[in-house]
């Protein structure tokens, strides 16, 4: 008597195979979060290695993720516009803002202390001036498996001669202005625009930085406190 073949089952291992071919490369700094262990546990085959840009890359496409409360801090210290400027070396990119269900996005109690229009203003200026599709999920397991489906899809090859970007000397000068709380990029071009330089904006009086900025120039009593 020819043994019976189970059908289903060929096709269950098959399916399974299938799903650990597609591998996802990982920064190391997320081994520790529970999107990474969903993966896993989801049979998705995972590299971990350190990535200049991005925390995942699957099928060509670098996935920049943030859970609320560090999307709004890094509104604050400015991390996310470099970010947002060095996955743009990715021709497929996209920002994961995680744990929706978890937090609220546009609560004026946010304890970074924003406006909800200030939060939606950057929302559409990542949308609108950088060209990254935003996507919104309810928490880590949900995140996964939206992963899980790019993973799926059929394979690309994912690039990974890319760099932090290297600011010129403009840029740099602006970048340590926008370090300090409520200097924004106009604010800044504004300063040097005048000033020509951090050393002579650092050395003016207050008098005549709030001719420039107004009550902004405030901030900049900090450079005489002592620590």
């Amino acid at each position: 008597m020819k043994p019976i073949h189970d059908i289903f089952s060929k096709k269950k291992a098959k399916k399974a195979r299938e799903v650990k071919g597609k591998k996802i490369i990982i920064d190391y700094r997320e081994k520790k979060s529970l999107v990474a262990s969903e993966l896993i546990r989801l049979g998705l085959e995972t590299e971990f290695r350190e990535l200049k840009v991005a925390d995942y890359l699957v099928n060509g496409i670098a996935i920049e993720r943030k859970t609320v409360s560090d999307f709004l801090s890094s509104m604050i210290n400015k991390r996310l516009s470099r970010q947002l400027e060095e996955i743009k070396q990715y021709e497929n990119r996209l920002l994961v803002i995680e744990g929706t269900d978890e937090q609220e996005l546009y609560t004026e109690d946010n304890k970074e202390g924003m406006h909800a229009n200030s939060i939606r203003g950057q929302i559409l200026s990542i949308l609108l001036k950088h060209k990254i599709p935003v996507l919104f999920t309810k928490d880590s397991e949900d995140t996964a498996k939206f992963i899980e489906i790019l993973a799926r899809k059929e394979e690309k090859e994912s690039s990974l001669n890319v760099s932090k970007k290297t600011l010129n000397k403009e840029e740099r000068m602006q970048f340590i202005l926008e370090g300090f709380p409520g200097i924004g990029p106009k604010t800044a071009k504004k300063l040097l625009s005048h000033f020509r330089s951090i050393k002579n904006i650092m050395n003016a009086t207050q008098e005549e930085l709030k001719n420039i900025i107004g009550k902004k120039a405030e901030i900049f009593k900090i450079v005489e406190e002592q620590y």
